[in-house]
């Protein structure tokens, strides 16, 4: 069931908010605190109510509650002086004073992510020592910095990432929020001057796992440590994003899919020579699927002319 208030449609399995038309962005915990709300709108929710659901009996400071309430209040054009959804009752806690209908879920289907899309997410500590958490943060931010380098890959901008720090969700529901087929997770732990950092690709739509990989280095020099791992696991990332795509089932090969194909040869464990003659063979398929495309105009897509085509060479160069 989706809940209704006013122009307003919260739909907690998709966790989508809406108004009218438009989607909303609202960050995951304060989507979480906004949904349990407008549930219990017929009662006042304490502030042990919100730790026990929100951050999972965690203790966060009254200044951080606050700054989650209202920016709940600010995706439904609300604020602290007005309170026309949520109110503040001083010592009692909070109440979505809103009215709330539940309607039946008729949602339409959401368009299929990017073919090539990923998302970086921080990787986490395993130290014992918390200040090793900068390099935990600099691996995940290099990392999405290299990736986003690849011609024709979307890669969520690191912001965005960091908003999932610290929260248990699956996978699936990450890649569903976001519109990305990939997910790149992984750890660092330290132990003196040793550190090892845990990288794993993950299907989005599926959960599988692509590829895996540990790197155990010396910690002596940082930097070079840092750049090291990142050049090693966006190089392996790069074979193996496109190697999924290119061996992902279609009813029809588009110049895309042939691009792909094409890339994916060149990475493959075969004779130099027998690589290229295939690389090529693809990419000339596939400038002959987008020549198709533009003879015919039942193929043809509204964007401007040229638009695909250089897409294509993009892709084919990357």
């Amino acid at each position: 069931m989706l809940l209704a208030f006013g122009d307003h449609v919260l739909d907690s399995e998709r966790r989508e908010l809406r108004c009218g038309a438009e989607l909303v962005a609202v960050e995951p915990q304060v989507f979480d605190l906004l949904v349990y709300l407008v549930q219990h709108h017929d009662r006042v929710v304490s502030k042990d109510d919100l730790l026990q659901t929100v951050w999972g009996g965690r203790i966060v400071s009254d200044a951080a509650l606050a700054a989650r309430i209202n920016a709940a209040r600010r995706a439904l054009g609300d604020n602290g002086k007005a309170q026309r959804w949520i109110r503040t009752l001083p010592r009692k806690g909070v109440r979505f004073i809103g009215a709330v209908r539940e309607e039946p879920e008729a949602a339409p289907a959401s368009s299929p992510p990017p073919r090539l899309s990923i998302v970086v997410l921080p990787f986490v500590n395993l130290s014992n020592d918390p200040a090793q958490e900068y390099f935990a943060d600099g691996i995940t931010d290099d990392l999405t910095t290299e990736l986003s380098r690849i011609a024709g890959i979307f890669v969520i901008a690191r912001g965005t990432a960091f908003t999932y720090k610290g929260k248990s969700m699956e996978v699936k529901q990450i890649g569903y929020e976001l519109g990305v087929r990939s997910v790149l997770a992984g750890s660092v732990q330290r132990s003196g001057n040793q550190v090892r950092v845990n990288a794993q690709l993950i299907d989005a739509a599926t959960g599988a796992q692509l590829w895996a990989e540990r790197y155990d280095r010396d910690m002596s020099d940082r930097f070079s440590l840092q750049d090291e791992i990142t050049s090693r696991i966006s190089h392996a990332l790069r074979i193996e994003i496109i190697g999924a795509e290119a061996a992902r089932p279609v009813d029809q090969l588009d110049a895309t899919d042939y691009v792909f194909r094409g890339r994916a040869s060149f990475f493959g464990k075969r004779p130099a020579s027998d690589a290229y003659a295939e690389r090529i063979s693809m990419f000339r398929a596939g400038v002959g699927a987008q020549s198709a495309v533009g003879r015919r105009p039942d193929l043809a897509s509204d964007r401007p002319r040229g638009t695909c085509a250089r897409s294509t060479e993009r892709l084919a160069c990357g």
